[in-house]
């Protein structure tokens, strides 16, 4: 057996990697598994363990992390992996890939290639819905979404509120959720501009004082504020196109783009070019000029939501 993990998906990727070592330490046992990390073990090391024969056991599990980091490892790949010994088992765990290179088309062609990217949308509200079944909750798909909004789609950091929200109430709602965590700053933003679009400007502030409450910087607000911007113009010069054909397009994510849609259906070319001229602005004299930088950016809200 040779497999390789790979794939942005965290938490995805270990949850494979778990599942593969405890089946196979469940009939060799622990003592037969050796790990190596590419970025500390020479590549002639990584090859002599694929290569050697198992010691005191039938069979051994080899787990190489990122050896991509030993250039003569990526180079001769073809004949390492020819060269794995009959007894042996490797994964092989890349978290990123080039997928133009020789290596990756290597190892999708001569291993069990096993691709983990991030969950979004539907696939994401699913996952957390049946996640709090397995573990004796129930969370319907509303509140899985509003999680989801409220958290991001950070599926190791969704794992861990649903655990924790099942161990509070069984039934996760809306009102636990709020009750019992704390909003990201990345899923905010998309409230905190939504609120300012929407011509809500008490709300809009309401949530840019949650954010400094929590300790995020005016500058980080900023750069989520120009982050925001930049999907929204993409996503309205895109006119009618599905948010996937966007998505893949632009190398965004669908579940981004989705949200983004909403905003950019409220405005038009024009507003969004004088949106984006006057961050561009603010964001100037943020840098370079001593000004209260609270007080410019909820000006900014307000003059979004005015």
């Amino acid at each position: 057996m040779i497999v390789t993990i790979t794939g942005a998906n965290d938490f995805a990727r270990q949850q494979a990697l778990r599942k593969l070592v405890a089946n196979f330490i469940a009939e060799h046992g622990d003592m037969a598994v050796e790990r190596l990390d590419g970025e500390e073990i020479a590549a002639d090391r990584l090859r002599a363990s694929v290569e050697s024969l198992p010691f005191l056991s039938v069979r051994k599990l080899v787990v190489l992390r990122e050896p991509s980091k030993q250039k003569a490892f990526v180079e001769k790949i073809g004949d390492i992996l020819a060269a794995v010994a009959e007894s042996t088992d490797l994964i092989i765990i890349e978290p990123k890939l080039d997928k133009r290179s020789a290596y990756y088309k290597t190892l999708q062609k001569q291993t069990d290639f096993r691709d983990f990217p991030e969950l979004e949308g539907s696939n994401l509200i699913n996952w957390a819905t049946t996640y709090a079944t397995e573990q004796g909750g129930t969370l319907q798909a509303a509140d899985a979404r509003f999680l989801v909004d409220r958290l991001g789609a950070n599926q190791r950091l969704l794992q861990s509120e649903i655990d924790k929200l099942v161990h509070m109430s069984p039934k996760i709602t809306r009102a636990v959720i709020e009750l019992h965590t704390e909003p990201t700053p990345q899923s905010t933003v998309f409230e905190l501009l939504d609120a300012a679009f929407s011509g809500n400007p008490a709300r809009a502030l309401a949530l840019y004082r949650e954010q400094r409450a929590l300790k995020v910087e005016p500058l980080a607000i900023m750069a989520m504020l120009v982050w925001q911007m930049h999907i929204v113009t993409v996503v309205k010069a895109a006119g009618a196109r599905t948010s996937d054909a966007i998505a893949k397009e632009a190398k965004m994510s669908p579940f981004v783009v989705k949200k983004s849609q909403q905003i950019a259906k409220k405005l038009t070319g024009p507003a969004i070019k004088t949106l984006v001229r006057d961050l561009l602005e603010l964001d100037i004299r943020l840098k370079t000029t001593p000004i209260d930088a609270d007080e410019a950016l909820e000006h900014y809200l307000l003059k979004i939501a005015l």
